[in-house]
Formats: structure tokens, C-alpha cells, sequence
């Protein structure tokens, strides 16, 4: 049996948490594990050869066919119980992405309401200077120093 993997995403983590803490949960798991596995098909290909070899039971083979089908309607049940636990875990990863996208839509909401905030705050800070520059212009020129100090002309 190949070694189980933890998930590493914190939500499926806790969700398996959360399952493994049932022990019916735990039993169908296994199950379905070792039933969707290479070693059940060997065992059931080595079933079948001595069943039939060892002559268990005469041709049509009766009770073999009821131990198959009575195999197949459990196996069934447990391949819907094993997509269950993925729906489970599929609801369990949208719920968290929903959860990161609305987070996600509330900071952009804010960097955009800061952007606005610092946009008007650039506007105001550009207008105050340009009026710092007008007010020293107009004080140059009544005073009678030189507007423009590095071509080094006087008015």
C-alpha cells in the first residue's frame, strides 16, 4: 500500500482532521484505499485462478458469481463514498478560496481608497506649491532680486 500523503493546504488538513475523527469514516477510507489498489486486483486474479482450478464448484459457477456481485455492490458503495470525500474536499478548498477573494476584494477596496486619498493629497501638495512659487516670484520681483538666480542676470 503506497504511503498516504498529508495534505499540506490548512483546510484540507483540518478537514481530514475533522474526518479521521469518525471511526466509520476511517474504515470506509481504508477500504476504499485498498480497494482501489494493484494488490486487490492480484488477489482477486489469484481468487480467481484457484477458484476455478481447484474446481471449488462446478461450472457456471454459482457461487462465485453471487460473491462477485454481492463484492460489486459494496464496492460500488464505496466508490460513491470516495467521491463524497472529494466533493467534501472540493467544497472545502472553494469555500476557502471564497473566503481569500472576498479578503482579497476588501484590501484592493482599501489600496483604492488609499490611492484616491494620496491621488488628492498629491493634487493639493502640487497646487500649495505652485502658489509657494507664484507668492516667491511675486516677492522677487518686488523686492528686486533676481527670479532666476542661475543665469546670474538682474532684472
Amino acid at each position: 500500500m503506497p504511503k498516504r500523503i498529508r495534505p499540506f493546504h490548512p483546510a484540507l488538513r483540518k478537514q481530514e482532521e475533522t474526518r479521521s475523527g469518525s471511526l466509520q469514516n476511517r474504515v470506509a477510507d481504508a477500504i476504499t484505499r485498498f480497494s482501489g489498489s494493484m494488490l486487490f486486483i492480484y488477489i482477486h486474479v489469484v481468487w480467481f485462478i484457484l477458484w476455478i482450478s481447484f474446481r471449488v464448484e462446478q461450472f457456471p459457477f454459482g457461487l462465485l458469481t453471487m460473491i462477485v456481485s454481492l463484492e460489486a455492490i459494496f464496492l460500488s458503495t464505496f466508490v460513491l463514498i470516495s467521491q463524497n470525500r472529494a466533493d467534501e474536499k472540493r467544497q472545502v478548498m472553494a469555500d476557502h478560496e471564497w473566503q481569500l477573494v472576498q479578503e482579497e476584494e476588501k484590501q484592493n477596496e482599501d489600496l483604492l481608497r488609499l490611492s484616491e486619498m494620496a491621488t488628492k493629497q498629491n493634487e493639493e501638495l502640487l497646487a500649495l506649491s505652485k502658489q509657494v512659487l507664484d507668492l516667491t516670484r511675486a516677492i522677487q520681483l518686488t523686492v528686486g532680486t533676481n527670479p532666476n538666480p542661475s543665469r546670474g542676470v538682474s532684472p
